[in-house]
């Protein structure tokens, strides 16, 4: 499920579309990916560019997956992301897909994972760095280099981020800590909210 139609008419959402197309529409993942945090970095710092009211909404039981737009011609994806405080994902990839994120408002720690090994199921995985972002910061994750866990470390604030997926983000795998150190893969559905 989307944001109901008419939230999805946002103020400068013209000008996100356009910046976002430009950006997207040639050259390889580093190139793209380049682009689009400049185009992101760009538009969070634009006051014509203000995203739906209801993405400033929390969901109680888990982060907000709120989908704003699908390029029909390039394939893309954009999703705004509502943290409430304290509401984090579990360590995951993207499946393949390249991401750029940025932090439209509050802050999030972003920490990265290397994959050590992988046997089967199973993966090993270690903490190989991480930021604190905040508001007007953007970044990417590219294939293989995808591994990482997103938290709002806010006891009492609530933050949003934009996310533009190569393609429509449905899946994803999630790597759950087990007792011994290693971590269980299972593909999770992803699901949108409105």
């Amino acid at each position: 499920m989307s944001l109901p139609s008419d939230a999805l008419h946002f103020r400068g959402r013209d000008r996100l579309i356009a910046l976002l197309d430009a950006a997207a529409g040639a050259g390889d993942a580093e190139a793209v990916t380049a682009r689009l945090r400049e185009a992101l970095c760009t538009l969070m710092d634009d006051p014509d560019v203000q995203l739906p009211n209801a993405v400033f909404t929390p969901i109680d039981a888990h982060y907000a997956r709120r989908e704003l737009y699908r390029s029909p011609d390039l394939g893309y994806s954009v999703v705004a992301m509502t943290w409430g405080p304290g509401q984090a994902t579990p360590l995951h990839d993207h499946c393949g897909l390249w991401c750029v994120e940025g932090v439209w408002s509050g802050r999030l720690e972003i920490t990265q994972y290397e994959l050590l090994e992988r046997d089967g199921e199973r993966a090993r995985f270690r903490a190989h760095g991480g930021i604190a972002a905040g508001t007007g910061s953007a970044g990417s994750l590219i294939p293989p280099h995808e591994y990482h866990t997103i938290r709002n470390p806010a006891a009492g604030d609530i933050a949003v981020s934009l996310h533009v997926y190569e393609a429509p983000l449905e899946t994803c795998t999630v790597f759950e800590p087990q007792p011994d150190g290693s971590y269980l893969r299972a593909l999770r559905t992803l699901p949108r909210d409105a």
